[in-house]
C-alpha cells in the first residue's frame, strides 16, 4: 500500500468537457439561419417605432405628429436596447442569441472554452463593426468576413479575429 499522508490535496479522475474533436462545428446554412432570426428579432421593435410614425403622419399630418412620434420612437429604442441586453446576457452565459439558443449553436474558442462576453462584444462585434465603417475597406470587409465560412474550418475573419468557433450547443 502506498504511503499515506493525509495533508495530501485530494485527487480526482475528472473527464474532460471540453474536447475539440468532439465538437460538431455548426453548419454553414445553421449559422446564416441563426443571424436571419436574430435581424428579424431586432427589426421587431423598429417596426413598433415606425408603423405608428407612418399612422400618426398620415392621420395628422407630418407636423402635427410630435407627441405620438417621441412615443413611439422611444418605445422602439427601448425594446432595442433589452433586446441587445437580453441577448448580452445569453452571450456572457452560454455564448448564444436568441437565433442561435434556437437552433442550437453556440460560441466557443477554438480550445473548446468558454467565449466570455468580452471577447465575444469586442473581438467578434466591435472590430469587426469599427473595421466596416472605414471607407472602402469596410466595403470590401463586409463582404470578405462572412465569405471565409466557406473555408474547411467554417470560421468567418471575426471568428479568426477573436480566436472563436461556432458549434453544435
Amino acid at each position: 500500500m502506498a504511503d499515506f499522508n493525509p495533508y495530501q490535496a485530494p485527487s480526482a479522475h475528472v473527464e474532460d468537457m471540453n474536447d475539440v474533436e468532439d465538437m460538431e462545428l455548426a453548419g454553414r446554412g445553421t449559422r446564416l439561419g441563426a443571424v436571419i432570426v436574430d435581424s428579424l428579432i431586432f427589426m421587431v421593435p423598429l417596426l413598433f417605432a415606425i408603423i405608428p410614425i407612418m399612422i400618426f403622419s398620415k392621420q395628422v399630418g407630418a407636423d402635427a405628429m410630435g407627441a405620438g412620434a417621441i412615443i413611439a420612437i422611444v418605445v422602439g429604442v427601448l425594446g432595442f436596447l433589452a433586446i441587445f441586453v437580453v441577448d448580452l446576457v445569453m452571450l456572457h452565459r452560454t455564448g448564444q442569441t436568441i437565433g442561435k439558443r434556437l437552433l442550437n449553436i453556440k460560441i466557443v474558442r477554438t480550445d473548446g472554452d468558454r467565449a466570455g462576453l468580452t471577447r465575444i462584444f469586442f473581438l467578434r462585434m466591435l472590430v469587426p463593426g469599427l473595421i466596416g465603417g472605414i471607407p472602402f475597406v469596410g466595403s470590401i470587409f463586409s463582404i470578405v468576413d462572412p465569405l471565409f465560412i466557406f473555408q474547411e474550418s467554417r470560421r468567418c475573419v471575426h471568428d479568426l479575429i477573436a480566436d472563436t468557433m461556432v458549434v453544435m450547443a
